[in-house]
């Protein structure tokens, strides 16, 4: 099952837009989605800074700021 993290911040208006988008691909997909907001952990605030939101897949960053649907339920066939 691939894991799906997003990394947000509460204050950030395209952070839910993007959650909005791809939890319907995630659940199609079958693979697990966690919303992380980097401001309760100083180093992930220090390491995304305003780079929100982004897209980890399986550890791996796969968007940040927008995402392509289709690319992203490509990315969890595999």
């Amino acid at each position: 099952m691939h894991v799906v993290e997003l990394m947000v911040r509460r204050t950030c208006g395209s952070c839910e837009r993007v959650r909005e988008q791809i939890t319907p691909v995630v659940a199609s997909a079958d693979a697990h989605l966690t919303v992380v907001d980097v401001d309760t952990d100083a180093s992930l605030a220090m390491e995304f800074g305003d780079r929100v939101p982004v897209v980890v897949v399986d550890g791996e960053e796969f968007a940040c700021w927008e995402v392509d649907s289709e690319e992203l339920a490509e990315a969890l066939l595999w």
